[in-house]
């Protein structure tokens, strides 16, 4: 508190800058405010000096390394993030994949169980689409592929009204899921069903599958990632669903995003064995290289959402003797004092204990998060401004023009 105690609320604090809760909020998850609780830890209270301070220099701009956008869609907490107000480890526990990205896309309940298909022909072209891929070709580059052959195949993918877009939405992840290799499930009906059958031959257990329905749902958004802002900046432009998807996974995969996942597979997969874990890790170490899928600077409390996928995989592997493989590491990475493990651990723990395909992770991240990008073209579509960050110029003069 400061001297007075006198803290303000969120919404006076809102109101004295000029934005909305969102964007305050945002301020915060940034490390531009900080933020105390009431002693019931309902309510949020800012220091007024720094409100003022941020008035007085005014809203942040466009420059440097931040952009802002104000969104309705998520915020992040201490250590998680909420998808349109609601916290996202409790509808991982609860909910469908299907029903959050739903609510993602309009804000509303959705009671329809009706499975997401996409049309027969757009699965065909998709697969077809495929066939001059190398056999090792990783899931997300598949994606890539498929995200433009379901594109061609879509008549109504330039119509940017908000129904149609979630048209597109079920469309497409359905028939990113379907179109990847695999046996087709009879009894799947639910995406995260189906996307097990692609990713892995070990039997669709509900338990394990669940895991996989968790792990959707806590990806399905993440506020501004590079990736989402990829995906608003192509749907600014007017850019289809399918495009905007397929600017978010051109992003997705580098390995300080999405693709982080990638090099946790490999590490467990070099440990091997529990007795490994020190060696390979302390090796890593003194070659200089980064452990991947340790660290993080939007949560100072560490990744709530890690920690929940973890304790759902610890519950569900079918895999003990590869969970122990995950163990040793994590123990290895606290007794050397690494940074917590971020939410790629987790996944690349799902995919490794149920002895999914190389780069399992990424895929399910790819399709998670579709979700949310949709969700972030929406509001694009409706702005109707396109977005145009302006560059600080620090390079040499112009050249003068030459007088004649």
């Amino acid at each position: 508190m400061t001297e007075s105690g006198a803290w303000i609320d969120a919404a006076s604090a809102a109101d004295r800058l000029g934005v909305k809760p969102a964007t305050l909020y945002a301020y915060v998850s940034r490390g531009m405010l900080r933020r105390a609780r009431t002693p019931d830890g309902r309510r949020s209270l800012f220091d007024p000096a720094e409100i003022e301070e941020l008035a007085r220099r005014g809203r942040p701009r466009r420059g440097g390394h931040e952009l802002v956008i104000e969104s309705r869609l998520t915020v992040l907490g201490d250590d998680r993030p909420y998808y349109r107000g609601r916290d996202a480890l409790r509808l991982a526990a609860t909910h469908r994949f299907e029903d959050v990205a739903h609510w993602l896309w309009t804000g509303e309940e959705t009671a329809a169980t009706t499975p997401w298909r996409a049309h027969p022909d757009a699965v065909a072209a998709a697969r077809a689409a495929q066939s001059g891929l190398a056999a090792g070709t990783l899931p997300l580059e598949r994606l890539q592929v498929i995200t433009v052959a379901l594109a061609t195949a879509d008549p109504l993918r330039l119509t940017l009204d908000p129904a149609a877009v979630t048209a597109a939405g079920r469309n497409l992840i359905a028939g990113m899921v379907d179109a990847l290799p695999g046996e087709d499930d009879p009894a799947g009906t639910a995406i995260p069903d189906r996307l097990w059958t692609r990713l892995t031959a070990v039997e669709p257990r509900p338990e394990p599958v669940g895991a996989l329905r968790s792990a959707l749902v806590l990806l399905a958004d993440h506020e501004l990632a590079a990736s989402t802002v990829a995906v608003r900046v192509a749907a600014s432009v007017r850019a289809d669903p399918y495009a905007a998807v397929g600017a978010g996974l051109g992003v997705l995969g580098g390995t300080l995003h999405g693709g982080a996942s990638l090099g946790v597979e490999a590490l467990f997969d070099e440990v091997g064995s529990p007795d490994r874990a020190g060696r390979v890790i302390g090796e890593r170490l003194r070659r200089g290289d980064r452990i991947p899928g340790f660290g993080g600077r939007l949560y100072t409390g560490g990744d709530a959402r890690a920690r929940c996928l973890l304790d759902i995989v610890r519950a569900t592997a079918p895999d003990r003797d590869r969970l122990r493989v995950v163990e040793a590491v994590l123990a290895e990475a606290r007794a050397r004092r690494l940074p917590v493990p971020a939410i790629d651990v987790a996944l690349a723990a799902l995919a490794y204990v149920t002895r999914m395909t190389q780069g399992a992770g990424e895929a399910v991240f790819a399709v998670a998060r579709t979700a949310g990008w949709l969700a972030h073209a929406m509001e694009e579509y409706a702005r109707e401004v396109p977005l145009r960050p302006r560059a600080v110029y620090s390079g040499p003069p112009p050249e003068r023009p030459k007088s004649r």
